[in-house]
This record gives structure tokens, sequence and C-alpha cells, in this order.
């Protein structure tokens, strides 16, 4: 490209005069393993985005419910949480949030929107189909455009499931891939279900204690953990060994190892079948005493709703995964949870779980006592509190020194 004082009389081909190169790229762009891996990552908060839809949590399909829980276009799992970017009900011009959910109400699917606005109070909507909830949000938004003379909204155009996200392409994957959905009779399948989206269902109804499925039992939860000190199992771990070097660099690198764990704890385990019962977690390499594994994730709740919560579960016949951080608060991952909840118990475990603080929030991790080579299970006490005869809980987890009961 030449100056004006320089410039060639007439045309030249050797002339560059743009910078701009018109050429075809080619990406190479594997959307199933982009989706596999932001569902192995564990973190519920914004997993990912599409266009107007951010979806949060999958949720699950319990045998009983594969016939009331679809229709032939999208599949409705219990605890789908999703976020719809859509415009207000209360303000012309102005979008705000609508947090969606998938709960069950008497067997039957019940969808709920909360319209999550700034400044202002939420507003809940509930129906027994998707289409009834956003036929109760557009009527209203086509009203109010009206009223502030606006563009016509077309309300016909509008789907339901659309608006919960559950025809999404990403989270028709997702859900095509969770166990047993082969059994939605109803259902015309798009994709199929992908091996790098194996999503485990619960197969626990007694509860996170993996007892037999024919007990009838009234699980407990673990004995409260907190910061400051740790479990039994843990602090027999440090029996003679406070004073080394070692221990104190550990003590004092919680926060460090921490951060570390949120990026590689997917290398450190694998899920696969149960010696003990069901599913387990077993390490995917050699893991050093002391190692921070995985984290123990879920829904953090207070002590009157995980009460709520429990009964609500055991009425449905479906495992129960809770976790007590402190006296006020209860990780429930039954419904939200990450790998962590199928970690089995062992009268001789090879990890512990202690609560971290991290950010000025407590973290349950699990931790490991001692080293564990490559394909091991993990395995920690649950510490159930005692109970009588009537509603003692089987252990199944063989070891030599077995108490027999978890409580």
């Amino acid at each position: 490209m030449l100056c004006t004082q320089h410039k060639l009389k007439g045309p030249s081909e050797d002339e560059l005069i743009a910078f701009a190169v018109l050429r075809r790229v080619y990406i190479e762009r594997d959307e199933v393993k982009q989706i596999a891996s932001i569902l192995q990552r564990g973190d519920r908060i914004h997993l990912f985005r599409v266009g107007g839809l951010i979806f949060h949590a999958v949720g699950q399909l319990l045998p009983s419910q594969m016939a009331n829980f679809h229709s032939p276009t999208a599949i409705f799992p219990v605890g789908y949480e999703a976020t719809r970017i859509y415009w207000s009900t209360r303000l012309p011009n102005k979008r705000c949030r609508y947090r969606c959910r998938i709960g069950e109400d008497e067997g039957r699917p019940l969808f709920e929107v909360r319209v999550l606005e700034h400044g202002m109070e939420d507003v809940h909507f509930r129906d027994s189909t998707p289409e009834g909830i956003w036929d109760q949000v557009v009527q209203k938004v086509a009203k109010l455009r009206d009223e502030s003379s606006m563009l016509k909204l077309f309300t016909e155009n509008v789907k339901g499931e659309e608006m919960y996200g559950l025809t999404v392409h990403a989270v028709m994957r997702i859900t095509e891939s969770l166990p047993g959905v082969e059994n939605c009779q109803s259902y015309q399948f798009r994709y199929g279900r992908h091996p790098l989206m194996e999503l485990p269902l619960m197969i626990n109804p007694t509860g996170c204690a993996r007892s037999e499925p024919k007990v009838s039992t009234q699980c407990k939860r673990p004995h409260t953990l907190n910061s400051t000190s740790v479990s039994k199992a843990y602090q027999s771990t440090f029996t003679g060994e406070l004073n080394t070097p070692y221990s104190k660099q550990f003590v004092h690198s919680k926060s460090s190892q921490y951060r570390r764990l949120k990026t590689e704890w997917k290398n450190n385990v694998y899920l696969a079948r149960s010696r003990i019962q069901g599913l387990g977690l077993y390490a995917a390499k050699d893991l050093e005493k002391h190692t921070m594994v995985i984290e123990y994730i879920g829904t953090v709740i207070r002590n009157e709703v995980a009460n709520r919560r429990e009964k609500i579960y055991e009425s449905q016949n479906r495992g129960i995964y809770m976790f007590r951080i402190n006296n006020e608060q209860v990780i429930d991952a039954t419904l939200t949870g990450g790998p962590a909840r199928y970690v089995n118990h062992s009268c001789a475990p090879n990890c512990v779980a202690e609560v971290v603080t991290f950010d000025k929030e407590d973290k349950i991790i699990i931790i490991s006592s001692r080293r564990i080579p490559k394909g091991e299970e993990l395995t920690y006490d649950y510490q159930f509190d005692f109970e009588d005869d009537q509603h003692k809980i089987p252990c199944h987890c063989g070891a030599w020194n077995c108490r027999k009961w978890m409580n």
C-alpha cells in the first residue's frame, strides 16, 4: 500500500489496497464434549447460557416417573432448573429473569416460575404444564405492551417447553442421556444417550446410608462438623504427627489446596459400580495422604427446610443425600448435588469429611486419611447417631472391623 507521493500511475495488481484478508477458517468443535465437561464440573451456578436461557441443573427421573414426566417433544426431569430472560410483566420495554423449576406433585410434574426483578417483590406462577405457566406470563406481557402502545406481541409463537429451555439442543442432549429415559414411550428422541454424558440415577430409596432397598429405615444425617475442629477419624490421622513439618504445611495451605481442588477434582475420581452398595466413587489416580479429593456440593438450606424435604423425599421413596454443615445449615445434594454424594460408608474408611472455611463460606471437603492407590473405592465414616433396633441401618462395607450397623 503506497502513499500518495509514490502511488503508481494506473492500476497495479501488486498493490495492496486493504488489510482485510478473505479466507475460510475451519474450527473443529465437539459440542457434546463441551456439554459433558460442563456437567462433570459440578458447579451449579451458571453452567452454560444459550441465548436468553441460563441452564442451572438437569435434575433426575426415577423409574416410577418415566410414564408421566415427558411429552412427545420434551422430558421433564424433577429438579430441573433454568433461568429465562424475557420481557417484564410490570415494566414496559424492560427484561427480567424468570427462574424455572420442575417439581413433583402427587406423581405428576409441577412447573414453577419465579419472577426475579430488581427492586420488586418476586412473583410466583405454578401450573401442571409449561404452556399453562407461560400463557399466564405472556398474556400479562402482551397486555402491558398494548397499554404502553408498543409493538404487538404474537403470543401464539411463544411455546412453554421452549421458554423452559427443554427443547434447546444442548439441554435435549443432556435430558436424553438421563438413565432410564428409554422408557418414555411418547417421547420422540432426537439425539439419544451419549456415553460422555452418563448421568447416574438415584438408586438408594432408603437414603444416603446405602442400605438395602427393602429395609425400612429413618435415616439420620451425619454428626455436625465445624471448621475449628475436625472429625474423630481425621484427628486420628494426625496422632503423633502434629509437630512434623508436613502437618504444618498442610494446615496452612488449605486455601491453596481448595483453589486447586476446584479445577483438578475431575482428575481425582471416577464413578463406577460399588462393591458396597449401588454406585461408588473411585480414585482415578494415586492419592497421597491428606489430599483434598472432592467437594460435597448441593443446595444449602436451613434445618427446618431439611426436615421438611426429608419427609417429602421419604414419601416419594427417593434416595436422600444430605450433609450437615453446622447447627444451622445442611447441604441437600438429593437433586442438585455432585459426584461426592456417591462416596459410600465404611467402618474402615480411607477418607474423612471436613468443613473448610473459604471466602467466609463453609465447604465440606472429602480428604484422604491415608495413601489411596488408583482404582480403590473412596469411603468415609457416615457417623450416624446410634438408634434403637427398630431403626437400625445395616452396614455392607465388608471391612475387617465392620460394626454391622451404621447407627
